[in-house]
C-alpha cells in the first residue's frame, strides 16, 4: 500500500511481503477468449497489521496468463472500514524483466516526459533523449505518463510491450554495479540482465472513502523487435493482422 519509502510504512508497504489467500470460487473472467488461465489472489488485514496501519480494506489482485505468454495483473483495492474514515495509499506493480544486456536495451514512450529523480532526493526533471538508455544507475518515477510503452531488447530482438489502466505513473530502476553489490538477495552482475519498468501511480496518491474502490491495471506481452512505441499493437505485431 505504499510505494518505496513515501510514507510511514516499511519499504514498498506490507502487501508485498504477506501470505495471500486464493480465491476458490471467483467471478468469471470477463474476457476469457483464447483458453486464458487466471487465478484471483485476495489480502485482508491481520491484527498485526491494523497496529501499523489501522484501516480495514480487500485488496484482489487477478493473474491472468494468456496462451501466448501475455500477462495480465489486475487490482481491485476496496475501503471497507466501518468508521467512517478514508485511506490514502500510493502503488506500484514491481516487474522485473529479464534483458540480455542492459547497455543494449532502450525504453520507448517516456521521453519528453517530467520526472522524480529519486537519486537526487526526488528532484523533478524533464527527459531529454529520443528513447531512454542505460549506462549508470537509474531509479526514476515518470509522470502523467501514457498508457502503452515499450522496452526493446536489442541483442534478443525482443521488445516487451506494457500497457496499462489507472496507474499514471511509470517507474524506471536499474541498481547498476555499486548498488546491486549491496542488495542481499541480488547478485553481483545481474543488473546487466535485468530492468525494472513498473505502473505506479506515486505523485498523487490515490483516496477512498468507505466503500470505494480502486482499480489498476498492467499487461506485459513479447512481440519481436521491429515493434516500437509509434505501433503499440501487440496483436498486429504478433500475429500479423
Amino acid at each position: 500500500m505504499q510505494f518505496g519509502n513515501l510514507g510511514s510504512l516499511e519499504q514498498h508497504g506490507f502487501a508485498r511481503n504477506r501470505f495471500w489467500s486464493i480465491d476458490q470460487d471467483p467471478p468469471p473472467h470477463p474476457t476469457n477468449r483464447g483458453n486464458k488461465a487466471f487465478i484471483d489472489l485476495i489480502l485482508k488485514p491481520s491484527e498485526e497489521d491494523s497496529k501499523i496501519w489501522p484501516h480495514k480494506y480487500e485488496f484482489r489482485l487477478r493473474v491472468t496468463l494468456g496462451p501466448g505468454g501475455d500477462l495480465m495483473l489486475n487490482s481491485r483495492i476496496r475501503n471497507t472500514n466501518t468508521d467512517g474514515k478514508s485511506f490514502t495509499f500510493t502503488f506500484a506493480y514491481h516487474t522485473y524483466l529479464s534483458v540480455t544486456d542492459i547497455s543494449e536495451v532502450r525504453v520507448e514512450g517516456l521521453e519528453t516526459l517530467d520526472y522524480l529523480d529519486n537519486l537526487k532526493d526526488r528532484e523533478r526533471f524533464t527527459e531529454q533523449g529520443d528513447a531512454i538508455t542505460f549506462e549508470s544507475e537509474v531509479d526514476k518515477v515518470y509522470l502523467g505518463t501514457p498508457t502503452k510503452i515499450a522496452i526493446l531488447d536489442h541483442e534478443r530482438k525482443r521488445t516487451f510491450v506494457l500497457r496499462k489502466d489507472g496507474l499514471p505513473d511509470a517507474v524506471v530502476w536499474n541498481p547498476w554495479q555499486k548498488k546491486a553489490k549491496a542488495i542481499p538477495d541480488f547478485g553481483d552482475d545481474e543488473y546487466k540482465h535485468m530492468l525494472c519498468v513498473q505502473a505506479a501511480c506515486v505523485e498523487t496518491p490515490i483516496t477512498l472513502k468507505p466503500g470505494e474502490e480502486w482499480r489498476g491495471r498492467q499487461e506485459l506481452s513479447a512481440v519481436p523487435s521491429s515493434y516500437c512505441s509509434g505501433q503499440l499493437d501487440p496483436q498486429k505485431a504478433q500475429y500479423g493482422f
